[in-house]
């Protein structure tokens, strides 16, 4: 949406007032001015800034920082508007300082603080927003925000087992290829060289890396070209619906790792269905939500499923149990939710668990990965500096 930068005099008189606002039209600017029985003087467009700043900008923590201070002002009893200037004056990150402004402003402007904060998706989630607007409606917003603050902390700390599990192979077979790569261009060069000058007969092992030497020297290019070439396909090919479901299937039926994937997958969807359905959200609202967030395909076809079956008036643990991509023990939980009528806090009892899950996969994961790579690495390795050495041995032995 288009920024203006606008200039205009008070009805009653006085001085001339200037300000930004995001409106899709020089005319809706005009028209929004005239509401604030504020004459216009000069509405332009503002030229659009160049930025390196990749995405929002914006860390969980500061939002859920955010969050909490909000909701104690609110529950304080501060105004909303009082709330939002002070939380702009004192946050530190320039970005979210900037979108806070923004918010106050639509605020002040007569939009409700849901509509406001929706203008930046960037920062504040649908679900974010959702939930705000239910906390508005029910008049229960401080309660609303110290929820979110809760499940973003919760959220956040999931990812973050997550991505920790997978960087740390994902370092040490980076750092091994390196090496690998190290010895093959600068050290086995050196070896054929000696070999060469002394004339012995090489081994196989010895012919083999040394060949492997030859060609990397030599098609180096060729092996990076062909990498990149099969990254931007593969990212193609997950870009498509069919690519997207395929890959994600595959990732679930992972031993250990696909075991993690649908552990964390389960967290996520419980903790956020959860939190969504005890804020006050639709079911059918707080499902599209949930199945966006899921992480993986295969889980968000499932929701939406599940989505369709309770608009249609059945449960949704119906289409959740046909997917299987859920463990029994989840949907059985999830259908004595439903039939008691405590759907949100089985639904929290379920994300509970499943976050222990999800850290004793994590240590699982790790201890499988661990000695592979050991192995891995020392037969690499290893056997290259013993094929490299195998013809010293020969030579040692004529002598």
């Amino acid at each position: 949406m288009p920024k203006f930068t606008y200039s205009a005099r008070p009805a009653t008189g006085g001085e001339i007032r200037s300000g930004e606002v995001d409106l899709k039209t020089k005319e809706e600017v005009m028209d929004h001015l005239r509401r604030q029985k504020l004459i216009p003087v000069s509405v332009r467009e503002k030229p659009k800034e160049f930025s390196l700043t990749f995405g929002s900008g914006v860390k969980t923590r500061e939002i859920v920082i955010f969050t909490r201070q909000f909701a104690t002002m609110i529950n304080a009893g501060l105004p909303l508007v009082q709330s939002l200037d002070i939380l702009a004056e004192q946050t530190e990150n320039a970005q979210l300082q900037k979108v806070i402004r923004d918010v106050l402003y639509d605020v002040e402007s007569g939009n409700t603080l849901a509509d406001a904060m929706g203008k930046h998706p960037k920062v504040f989630s649908k679900l974010f927003v959702s939930m705000v607007s239910a906390g508005e409606a029910g008049g229960i917003l401080d309660t609303i925000l110290l929820r979110l603050a809760t499940f973003l902390e919760k959220a956040d700390a999931l990812s973050r087992k997550v991505k920790g599990a997978m960087v740390y192979p994902g370092v040490v077979f980076t750092v091994a290829a390196g090496a690998v790569a190290i010895l093959l261009i600068f050290v086995i060069p050196t070896f054929q060289d000696m070999f060469a000058a002394a004339g012995v007969a090489l081994p196989l092992p010895t012919q083999v890396v040394i060949a492997m030497s030859a060609f990397l020297q030599a098609y180096w290019w060729a092996i990076i070209a062909v990498a990149v070439g099969a990254f931007f396909a593969f990212r193609a090919y997950y870009a498509t619906d069919n690519g997207e479901l395929v890959v994600d299937r595959i990732l679930l039926n992972i031993p250990v790792l696909g075991d993690l994937q649908r552990k964390a997958a389960v967290a996520r969807f419980t903790r956020t269905l959860g939190t969504l359905v005890s804020s006050g959200v639709a079911i059918l609202e707080g499902l599209e939500i949930t199945a966006k967030t899921a992480g993986n395909r295969v889980i968000q076809d499932a929701v939406m499923n599940s989505r369709s079956s309770i608009a249609g008036g059945d449960t949704i643990s119906g289409p959740l149990k046909e997917s299987k991509a859920f463990p029994p023990m989840v949907v059985q939980m999830i259908n004595v939710g439903e039939q008691t009528g405590g759907l949100d806090e089985m639904l929290e009892k379920i994300a509970d668990f499943y976050d222990d899950e999800v850290d004793n996969a994590v240590t699982a994961l790790l201890s499988v990965m661990e000695p592979i790579m050991i192995v891995v690495l020392g037969v690499v390795v290893g056997g290259m500096i013993v094929a490299m050495y195998l013809p010293i041995f020969d030579m040692v032995g004529a002598v």
